[in-house]
């Protein structure tokens, strides 16, 4: 298991994205701030979304092998969202600087709620829009991927003091 770690991050510092750091909103407070200065060195492409009208999304696209339907949606940074049997929360959503080739990467949680059963994490990590099967989930019955970390479009702007 250790060894498939380590691959996994030498392929994903080969891609610049950061792998095992969970996003700042789920460190406590007292390391938040170590933890974003570790990951800015870490990986000195990827940063948050710029700022911009409009809330920070992630664009997701799921899909249920069973019936073949597929579903294009967006989930607010720090929010959730359902796709069939399934809760997806979005925990921070991350872009590559303007001089790196473009990528978009999500720390997402995927948990299944089956009716009479109890509820399974079936995912909780990064996934990456332009490599998902690096970090994906694994189900029988759905497919998620991340396709862009942005800014919802048509949100009011900011209003002036």
């Amino acid at each position: 298991m250790r060894g498939a770690l380590a691959a996994l991050a030498v392929l994903a510092a080969g891609a610049g994205v950061a792998v095992a750091q969970t996003p700042a909103a789920q460190v406590p407070s007292t390391q938040a701030s170590a933890s974003s200065a570790s990951s800015s060195s870490d990986s000195p492409t990827l940063r948050a979304i710029p700022d911009g009208p409009g809330k920070p999304i992630a664009e997701l696209q799921g899909l249920d092998k069973v019936t073949a339907r597929t579903r294009r949606f967006t989930v607010p940074v720090g929010g959730s969202t359902n796709f069939g049997t399934l809760t997806i929360t979005v925990g921070d959503c991350l872009v590559n600087t303007p001089d790196a080739p473009p990528e978009s990467t999500a720390y997402l949680t995927i948990v299944d709620h089956k009716p009479g059963q109890p509820e399974q994490k079936l995912f909780e990590g990064w996934m990456f829009a332009s490599a998902p099967s690096i970090s994906a989930l694994d189900d029988g019955v759905y497919d998620v991927r991340v396709l862009a970390c942005t800014r919802e479009q048509g949100s009011s702007p900011p209003k002036s003091p």
